[in-house]
């Protein structure tokens, strides 16, 4: 997300109502400074359409659930704001633009997933969900998989406000309530961010989804398991746009997708632990994160010098309070590079496995299905929808290439076993990037041989 920007109050400006007043030292009120941080923060919010749930006042008590968005169902104190989030999301769905399903993409999409269902049978060994496959527009996209989100990313809010609740610990227990001369007080700053952290991870959330809606066609384009129970969905208008620049018979385009969508469902509702297994990858990643203390006292500092100069100036130069730069140290931890690995592998494992059983289902049943592949890895080679969402949540890039090698493992366990074999590898260990390169050998290291003798 990019900087928000605060802009002083004038202290000469006898029309100026803030309570943001000069002590008799000629130093600024920190808590006056940082209240007006915080309506200027909100009216930004505003002026972009965006409800500003969770703004409070940052000296209230330790995660107030307003701070946090408010209480989720079950009565917990909600991290991550769901609503915000789908808010945020929906202005964005708003803007680009409304189109409703009408009988004639209900129909074509009907007819595509009659056709790929059966196909699908053929194909893979996991049995269908058990749901009927429907279509969605953009709108119901965002509601129906806000939930899948929503438990998707909450570890990496939980980690930011763990990190900033222990860096408050240090805070006080480094300057014990005072701060150096000049410089703001530290616990100041670290509750002004704890306050804000759930509403703003939330909104740079809802920004991706929003943006994703646009392109993505079906609930499971993104590789996440985001509905629950997994089924499959897909969304017409955003299909018809992905096949206005082909000169392939859009019947043969919705298949095509159907058969992903179907393919990607079935793997998910057939193979619960995966959802597991996805979501450990990023709450350990999210226990990970810290917060580099010398970087904000570095920005507080020069944003406290600022503040002065302009007041020196009687100027309204905007001071820049970027959380995103410098405050979240870039340096992954060990454990965070092996959590971020494990993502890496399973997205490509899990888009070269729908590729493969796509291939093998659609047989030359459909003629373009290779010019339709090769399209798919194209623009997924420049901004896959996993890519732009872990790459602004994660700093996570899914490699095209892990991709192409997950599909080619893929392919080759099914020429030298089978289908089932194929399939059964989702219950046992997943290949690693290394494995993808050799089936042959990962075969052989998983294999149990016939005659144990020689064991004993």
């Amino acid at each position: 997300m990019a900087g928000f920007g605060f802009i002083p109050n004038d202290p000469n400006n006898p029309n100026d109502s803030s309570d943001s007043n000069e002590p008799e030292d000629n130093r600024p009120d920190f808590e006056a400074m940082l209240r007006q941080m915080q309506e200027q923060m909100r009216a930004q919010f505003e002026q972009l359409g965006i409800n500003p749930v969770g703004f409070v006042n940052p000296f209230t008590t330790l995660f107030e659930g307003a701070a946090q968005g408010g209480k989720s169902k079950d009565g917990k104190e909600e991290v991550l704001s769901i609503s915000a989030a789908r808010d945020t999301a929906k202005k964005f769905v708003t803007a680009q633009g409304l189109k409703p399903i009408g009988a004639k993409e209900l129909a074509v999409v009907a007819s595509a997933f009659e056709i790929s269902e059966i196909w699908l049978d053929e194909a893979l060994s996991f049995p269908s969900t058990g749901i009927a496959p429907s279509s969605a527009t953009r709108s119901d996209w965002v509601d129906q998989t806000i939930s899948g989100w929503h438990k998707t990313i909450e570890p990496l809010a939980a980690g930011l406000s763990s990190a900033i609740s222990n860096l408050l610990d240090q805070a006080m227990d480094a300057q014990a309530g005072e701060s150096p001369e000049g410089q703001p007080p530290i616990e100041m700053i670290t509750m002004l961010l704890r306050s804000f952290i759930g509403t703003m991870i939330a909104t740079q959330l809802g920004q991706s989804i929003g943006t994703l809606a646009a392109s993505v066609t079906g609930a499971h384009d993104v590789g996440l398991s985001l509905l629950d129970p997994a089924h499959p969905v897909v969304i017409p208008e955003n299909i018809e746009n992905w096949a206005n620049e082909l000169e392939i018979p859009k019947s043969e385009v919705f298949i095509f997708h159907a058969l992903r969508e179907g393919a990607v469902a079935r793997l998910f509702a057939n193979n619960p632990w995966l959802v597991s297994y996805i979501q450990s990858a990023i709450v350990e990643y999210g226990k990970g994160i810290h917060i580099d203390i010398d970087a904000i006292q570095r920005q507080a500092q020069s944003a406290f010098e600022n503040i002065q100069k302009n007041m020196q100036e009687n100027t309204e130069d905007s001071m820049t309070f970027a959380l995103e730069n410098g405050i979240f140290t870039p340096e992954e931890s060990p454990a965070q590079k092996i959590a971020l690995a494990k993502l890496e592998t399973v997205f490509a494992l899990i888009d070269g496995w729908t590729d493969e059983v796509t291939a093998l289902a659609a047989g030359d049943r459909l003629p373009a299905i290779e010019q339709l592949r090769e399209t798919l890895r194209r623009r997924r080679a420049a901004a896959s929808p996993a890519q732009q969402l872990f790459s602004s949540m994660l700093g996570l890039e899914v490699s095209p290439k892990l991709t192409r090698e997950a599909s080619a493992f893929w392919k080759k366990i099914r020429e030298v076993k089978s289908i089932a074999e194929r399939d059964q590898i989702w219950s046992g260990f997943l290949p690693t990037a290394e494995d993808l390169l050799s089936p042959e050998k990962f075969l052989a290291s998983t294999s149990i041989p016939d005659d144990l003798s020689g064991l004993i």
